[in-house]
């Protein structure tokens, strides 16, 4: 589609600016030099606009490597959708990342593969993930089915020099992460008489990157 499209606009951009200085050269043309100029550069921005890289999209390598950048905290979304009664709920999510937004982080959620039918009975990409969270798309990732959530979200951490928050252990991966052994890594989270908490180590975690 965008190929016939880039045809489209470069037949329109060169017809048009052949026809326009061809308007200035026959006098009985003269009422088509304004229309003929207008073609000629809307066409001409249309183009410009087609042959500008698409950084929308990327892919899911590049995107795991750099989609959670800003981020300092990675939330591990399918633990945290559980917190509020044990049922998977975007309430719990909606929570956490508006509470690390209030302590100056910019969160990154990793979900699942499966978080999307858990949470509204059917998939749901990065993108509206996102939305639903109120986040760039950027700061989401969908795992890809049959990949593990725990490696991805201790590579994002380990690459961001972040914590997490969870209350998994991971304890499966403490002899290829040993981080997850050093003390305010892991914030753990809950609910107390209805009201979120969250684990007294993520302020420290939030005076020390901002000293950064």
């Amino acid at each position: 589609m965008r190929i016939l499209l880039l045809l489209l606009f470069y037949s329109l951009t060169v017809f048009s600016g052949l026809f326009t200085i061809a308007a200035f050269y026959f006098p009985d043309w003269s009422e088509y030099r304004i229309p003929l100029a207008s073609v000629f550069v809307a066409s001409l921005l249309l183009l410009i606009m087609l042959l500008k890289p698409n950084e929308r999209r990327e892919t899911p390598t590049k995107k795991r490597r750099g989609s959670l950048s800003q981020a300092r905290i990675v939330v591990d979304g399918s633990n945290v959708m559980h917190w509020q009664n044990g049922e998977p709920s975007f309430a719990p999510l909606h929570d956490v990342v508006g509470e690390l937004k209030r302590l100056g982080f910019m969160p990154g959620v990793i979900f699942d593969a499966n978080a999307g039918y858990l949470l509204v009975g059917k998939y749901q990409d990065d993108d509206k993930l996102a939305k639903r969270l109120k986040l760039p798309e950027n700061a989401v990732v969908v795992v890809a089915k049959g990949t593990p959530a725990d490696q991805i979200i201790l590579d994002a951490a380990r690459n961001l020099n972040a914590i997490v928050v969870t209350n998994d252990r991971f304890r499966d991966w403490g002899e290829d992460y040993p981080e997850i052994h050093k003390r305010g890594f892991l914030i753990r989270g809950g609910y107390k008489s209805g009201k979120l908490w969250l684990d007294g180590k993520v302020k420290m975690a939030q005076k020390t990157q901002s000293r950064q």
